[in-house]
């Protein structure tokens, strides 16, 4: 899966909607802004309906704010 549109955020907490890659099935879902959440846990979301994870060319969206920013 991978992140079509964000559709709020407050801090770094923000809901999105989630496309997969291989069928394009969508699917609305929470999430966590750092660098991990867009690197490691992204990337593992299996698709609901063709149960498949993210491509090995999978490049991560960049956080709005770095590690070290206080939000």
């Amino acid at each position: 899966m991978k992140i079509k549109e964000i559709l709020t955020q407050h801090r770094r907490d923000f809901t999105a909607i989630y496309e997969c890659e291989h069928c394009g099935a969508e699917m609305k879902g929470s999430g966590y802004d750092d660098d991990n959440y867009h690197r490691n846990v992204i990337p593992m979301v299996k698709c609901p309906r063709c149960k498949k994870t993210a491509k090995d060319n999978y490049r991560p969206l960049s956080p709005k704010y770095s590690e070290n920013e206080v939000v």
